[in-house]
């Protein structure tokens, strides 16, 4: 599974991932990013996210376009033991792409093309 960020330059997106318990114990995974550009990736609300019984929980990734090439990263959620269960590992890649750039203004110049 992968996550793509697309957006403008200096701009910030951020992206949810939907988890669904379908256990009748609460789940908790602990939020890892690794990877080349992990650092340009962050995590709002945390590093950890509970998922209630039988129900859903989200975890926010958000990435700000700082440069013109394209970031990559892996997202991982690691399942801690609760109540005797113990949820599957997940993975998911980050991509991101500089889809425009907005035009921040416009400044006027005059120069002299050459001078002896």
């Amino acid at each position: 599974n992968s996550i793509e960020f697309t957006g403008a330059l200096h701009t910030a997106v951020v992206k949810q991932v939907r988890l669904k318990n379908p256990s009748r114990s609460s789940l908790v995974y602990n939020v890892i990013l690794v990877g080349r550009d992990a650092r340009l990736f962050s995590l709002p609300k945390g590093h950890t996210v509970t998922i209630p019984p039988l129900k859903q929980g989200f975890v926010n990734v958000e990435f700000t376009f700082r440069f013109l090439h394209p970031a990559e990263a892996l997202l991982i959620l690691i399942s801690n033991k609760v109540d005797g269960i113990h949820g599957a590992t997940l993975t998911f890649a980050l991509k991101s792409e500089v889809k425009y750039i907005e035009l921040a203004g416009t400044m006027k110049c005059k120069s002299p093309c050459y001078e002896l």
